[in-house]
């Protein structure tokens, strides 16, 4: 975020900053923070900062810029600077490839040990941290990977073929998901996952930092899309932006509340005649809502670390059925008790109670459901998923607790 400097301050502070300060700064700051800081530079100023920034960092940054700006920036690198640029720009940057890094140290498989650790202390000043050397086959498929360790302790004449052994490889393709990138790294327990093409070539790594950077805009963008905001909105994202990504969504959370007003509407001569079922009315609804929302946190943050089997997915939707029944009944036991104290009406006391129960039930199955339905659809779970689900919740919520007590209760 811009933090508390304004955006002639940032400039004017990156333009006096050493370049390779100055490009770390740069990797750190938000995307749409980072591209107004670039358009205010001088663009030799700027290309030289870009030209000290990872690879991907670069791409990462550039991507956001016009193409115009972005060609003048890219016109003034080294060529094969340059180069390296443009082709991370060239994969979706929801991908493994979108987010890997290509500085990393690559080995031919026939090289000895020593040869190896001689070539590693030359490459290694312009490398990010190191976590593991990857060998190849002379044309360039990955034949393993060792870690460092593991190569400083071999006999200093072994070739490193020979020390791969029997490896079971543990790659991705550079199409994969970036969510199923976090996932094998964090499954695997991983410092870094090699990035390959469809015939093995190595094309680059995705280390655990990167994949921190994944969940943080995983967790991000779920909370933002839950209650219909932009997923990759900040409080820098111009105004009338903000207002085209909330607008919709709002338009139908207008929707879903004017059904919920017709179905007090529907039962408003019970009202009339007991207007106490106005007052706890709200807390039935309020009470599923949460329930709800419990679910829908779990199932999303389950939907994000880990590919769900069809089966096992709607086992987890029954398991939350379970879990809202037993706090209903024990919340039942307490809202009896304080409802019947206050009113000394032991059928509005029941009624309060079985409805409470069941559209908790209800919440639960629906903020489980929601997102498994939008992933069936192709969408993203999240979705403005807490807008259906509060629609849900309230109508049904609202329903039930009128319903029963006209007649049960008048």
């Amino acid at each position: 975020s811009r933090g508390s400097l304004s955006l002639e301050k940032q400039v004017s502070t990156l333009a006096s900053m050493s370049k390779e300060d100055a490009a770390d700064a740069l990797a750190e700051l938000d995307g749409s923070v980072a591209v107004d800081v670039l358009e205010n530079l001088d663009t030799d100023v700027a290309a030289q900062i870009i030209a000290e920034m990872s690879p991907d960092d670069a791409a990462d940054v550039l991507d956001e810029l016009d193409e115009d700006h972005r060609d003048v920036l890219l016109s003034k690198l080294e060529s094969e600077d340059a180069e390296e640029i443009r082709n991370l720009m060239a994969f979706d940057p929801e991908t493994a490839g979108g987010v890997m890094n290509i500085e990393i140290i690559i080995l031919a498989q026939d090289i000895t040990a020593d040869e190896a650790i001689r070539q590693i202390r030359a490459e290694i000043e312009d490398k990010e941290i190191p976590y593991y050397a990857y060998i190849v086959t002379p044309d360039d498929r990955l034949a393993g990977v060792l870690s460092l360790r593991d190569l400083l302790i071999q006999p200093p004449g072994t070739p490193l073929k020979d020390a791969l052994k029997d490896q079971d490889l543990i790659t991705v393709t550079f199409d994969k998901k970036r969510e199923e990138v976090a996932r094998l790294i964090g499954h695997y327990n991983l410092m870094a996952l090699p990035v390959v093409d469809y015939e093995n070539r190595l094309l680059g790594v995705i280390s655990h930092d990167d994949v921190i950077d994944i969940i943080n805009d995983l967790a991000s963008e779920d909370m933002l899309g839950m209650v219909g905001a932009g997923q990759d909105e900040t409080t820098d994202t111009p105004w009338h932006e903000s207002v085209r990504m909330r607008l919709p969504w709002l338009l139908v959370n207008m929707f879903n509340s004017a059904l919920s007003a017709c179905v007090v509407y529907l039962f408003d001569g019970s009202i009339a005649q007991m207007a106490i079922l106005a007052v706890f009315m709200p807390m039935v609804a309020n009470q599923a809502g949460n329930t709800g929302q419990q679910a829908l946190a779990v199932m999303i943050r389950q939907l994000a670390m880990e590919r769900f089997a069809r089966r096992k997915a709607w086992w987890a939707v029954l398991r939350e059925g379970k879990i809202s029944l037993a706090n209903g009944c024990i919340l039942g036991v307490v809202v009896w008790l304080a409802v019947f104290l206050f009113t000394q009406h032991f059928a509005l006391a029941t009624v309060m109670v079985s409805a409470l129960i069941l559209d908790m039930i209800l919440g639960a199955f629906a903020g489980a459901s929601i997102p498994l339905l939008l992933k069936e659809m192709g969408r993203d779970p999240a979705q403005a998923s807490s807008i259906f689900l509060t629609a849900i919740t309230d109508g049904a919520g609202f329903f039930l607790f009128l319903g029963l007590a006209t007649v049960f209760v008048l």
